[in-house]
């Protein structure tokens, strides 16, 4: 079940939420929480009710290593081993199904065997619900989570709105706001909050990033068919996926936000305006921080982190960006894309060693460095989201190759003409590349010029949870950037706003493209 789809908006969510509050109006959470529970799993089963028996599999094993882990004293030796069986055990689990027939091919390529693996379907969600619970047994290990009822366990791990891409959340950011107590005003604010965030994250799926993404299948679509992409049309392609994926997944962590709201839970921030970052490491603080934060503290720190020397850092770094990239997919194509941002990451640190800054008082140059840092960094990003998005590295490279200029700027010959009058700044343009200038493709200046404004939101506007950081939305640690409450962006209950939001709700429930899955389930 989709959160965009039909049956969710108009069927599913109502009914939780009424009989949820209902429960819990009446003085019993614990019947609250069931219902909570048992919506969840049906939620998660809607797909593939088979894979509810490793779900659930997966809850009563963690929560019974984690258990022990708590009750156990410390300094036992038993300990230790016992926390390695529980994460190797995960990780067998994440191995087997998403990574057994990537093994087995590229076992049968290089050995030039032919070993053969019957096709393991992935399971939706593993990677997000295995990472979330072994993240918990860590904590467990170190006295970070106390006693813990199965309910609540069961609950913090299938809680709907962040089970299937998450975020990913740990036990002491959930469990303790399920113990509270909701007040009649507090459900009317979380209803009316959560509801908001959810249209804004609507609309950016259904309307943006959708919209957008025929132009992104086009391009590479010619790619895997060994047609020639040209300069015009891999840049459009490239650029046209890097907003369908920022807007499909920030609109889906924007929905998992509102709809945990309208329960009155928080969650953590995934997204805080990434394309607006003015360097790597920047970026990587900005996109799916709770991935970057759970890398961080369960595998680039126990590796040692930058504890050890330069050299060790950078070593570290690298083989948890490529990791990180062999989460997001069995493929070749995700470990360059991962092993390309480690190398991003690198060269970030080494210049930052080095020391350059703007003398003081050059407000102007500052300025311009900025602008030109977070231009190189866009660059970066746009450049490796080739290798996430191809199918295989041939399709990757023939893409670059067209967004190098190294096949020319435009398609020769007779192609559908679009006149030159309307697009005047192409026409001038195949001329200066000795072109003809009337082959540019139709499909290639619409996709072009409807990302303008997809483009001019991400770089400049405000994100969603700064129009709503005054009302304490989500559940973070540092302190988000925020608009002034009398900023003529920031949320409040007003008519004006009542208005806008009912209008996006409407088009993006109504005006949508159609149906199509979010990216990150694949992951």
């Amino acid at each position: 079940m989709l959160f965009h789809s039909s049956e969710f908006i108009f069927l599913f969510l109502p009914l939780v939420l009424l009989v949820y509050y209902q429960l819990t109006r009446r003085g019993q959470p614990q019947y609250a929480f069931n219902w909570l529970i048992l919506a969840s799993l049906g939620f998660y089963g809607w797909w593939k009710p088979e894979y509810l028996f490793l779900l659930t599999g997966s809850i009563v094993f963690n929560y019974w290593v984690g258990q022990q882990l708590i009750s156990m004293p410390t300094g036992r030796k038993y300990r230790r081993l016992l926390l390695f069986i529980g994460i190797s055990v995960n990780l067998a689990s994440i191995g087997y199904y998403k990574y057994s027939n990537f093994f087995i091919d590229t076992i049968n390529t290089v050995s030039g065997s032919n070993y053969h693996l019957d096709t393991i379907i992935l399971p939706l969600a593993i990677s997000f619900f295995t990472f979330q619970q072994i993240a918990y047994l860590v904590e467990s290990y170190q006295g970070q989570t106390g006693e813990t009822s199965f309910r609540h366990y069961t609950l913090f791990v299938t809680f709907f709105p962040q089970l299937i891409a998450g975020p990913i959340v740990r036990h002491k950011e959930i469990i303790p706001q399920f113990l509270k107590n909701h007040s009649s005003s507090d459900i009317s604010s979380h209803l009316v909050i959560g509801l908001t965030i959810f249209s804004l994250g609507l609309f950016k799926k259904v309307i943006i990033a959708d919209g957008v993404a025929p132009y992104s299948d086009a391009v590479f679509g010619m790619a895997n068919t060994g047609e020639t992409v040209y300069f015009l049309e891999a840049w459009a392609g490239a650029v046209a996926y890097s907003l369908q994926l920022y807007f499909d997944f920030s609109g889906y962590s924007d929905m998992a936000i509102g709809l945990a709201r309208m329960f009155g839970i928080t969650l953590p921030i995934n997204f805080n305006s990434p394309y607006q970052s003015a360097s790597m490491i920047d970026f990587w603080k900005r996109w799916h921080i709770t991935l970057s934060r759970f890398l961080r503290d369960y595998l680039y720190f126990p590796l040692g982190g930058n504890r050890k020397g330069s050299y060790r850092r950078y070593l570290n770094l690298m083989i948890t960006m490529l990791l990180g990239g062999l989460w997001h997919g069995a493929g070749w194509t995700f470990v360059l894309w991962g092993g390309l941002h480690g190398f991003y990451l690198i060269i970030n640190h080494l210049w930052r060693s080095l020391g350059v800054a703007v003398p003081d008082g050059s407000r102007y140059l500052s300025m311009i460095g900025t602008g030109l840092s977070r231009l190189l960094t866009l660059l970066c990003i746009i450049v490796a989201w080739v290798y996430f998005r191809a199918e295989n590295l041939d399709v990757a490279h023939e893409i670059l190759t067209g967004m190098a200029g190294l096949h020319g700027v435009l398609p020769p010959g007779p192609e559908p003409v679009l006149g030159s009058t309307v697009f005047p700044i192409f026409h001038d343009l195949a001329i200066l590349t000795g072109s003809n200038p009337e082959t540019l493709k139709p499909s290639t200046l619409i996709a072009l010029y409807s990302m303008i404004i997809p483009v001019s939101i991400v770089l400049f506007f405000p994100n969603t949870q700064q129009l709503f950081a005054h009302k304490q939305t989500i559940f973070r640690s540092k302190p988000l950037k925020q608009l002034p409450a009398e900023s003529v962006y920031a949320w409040d209950k007003h008519q004006i706003w009542g208005v806008v939001i009912g209008m996006i709700a409407a088009y993006a429930t109504f005006g949508g493209v159609g149906t199509s899955q979010f990216l990150y389930f694949n992951f």
